[in-house]
């Protein structure tokens, strides 16, 4: 896999975790551990893709 369609697959995955959170912040049931999970998931995310985006 190139660097190029890795990084894309890190945004999409980044982007569907965001659309996660939301719908679980909206839903009448919160859960919030799973909510601060999403979080967590979303922001090494984000962290992978600054790291790779550097190098």
């Amino acid at each position: 896999m190139s660097l190029s369609s890795h990084l894309t697959e890190l945004k999409k995955k980044h982007e569907n975790l965001s659309f996660e959170v939301e719908r679980a912040e909206k839903s009448p049931a919160i859960d919030r551990m799973q909510i601060k999970s999403l979080k967590k998931q979303k922001l090494r995310l984000k962290d992978e893709i600054e790291r790779l985006m550097h190098s």
